[in-house]
């Protein structure tokens, strides 16, 4: 069986995707917590960049047992996108050697369940380009955001195929892309 790899970030119409805890103020509503929790069950491996990674490990492994993002983080196995964390990374984490593209593309074919490409931008960035990435899901708040973009003008011009389209009762969009064939 295939192994499904998803990425899913916070958007502004704008095209910033960098610190939504910026510009999102709260905008969570019930459609998107279905929609994450639908997506991240049958996870069973993350490809994390190294500055998201350094966050979330100072912050989650402490946080409330019961909370449900805890409940799926802590134990789920981490692989950090990183060319300066060394030794034992700890948090049922380790460091990805090499070419992260290629990394994934190997952890894809390989047993276990799905894989989420969680951050930051230019780990979700790298790994969408590089045709790893099967369903990139961008909640887009009717905000104008300040900060990078997911894709910015270094990304040549690209065909994507819209997969699904979904407004919540919070005023997002929950757009769903793939790569475009040919």
């Amino acid at each position: 069986m295939a192994r499904t790899v998803t990425a899913h970030l916070f958007h502004a119409v704008n095209g910033v995707a960098e610190s939504p805890d910026q510009w999102q103020f709260g905008a969570f509503g019930p459609e998107e917590g279905e929609r994450m929790g639908r997506t991240i069950a049958p996870v069973t491996d993350v490809v994390i960049g190294r500055k998201l990674w350094r966050e979330w490990s100072e912050y989650w492994p402490s946080a409330a047992a019961d909370d449900p993002f805890a409940g799926w983080i802590n134990p789920v196995r981490k692989h950090v996108v990183t060319s300066t964390l060394d030794g034992d990374l700890g948090w049922n984490s380790a460091r990805i050697d090499g070419d992260p593209v290629a990394f994934a593309r190997d952890l894809k074919a390989g047993e276990g369940g799905d894989i989420a490409v969680v951050g930051g931008v230019e780990t979700v960035r790298t790994m969408f380009l590089g045709g790893v990435v099967d369903r990139l899901t961008l909640t887009v708040h009717p905000v104008v955001g300040a900060g990078r973009r997911l894709f910015d003008d270094s990304v040549p011009v690209t065909r994507l195929e819209l997969l699904e389209a979904v407004p919540t009762s919070a005023g997002n969009v929950l757009l769903t892309y793939a790569l475009r064939a040919g």
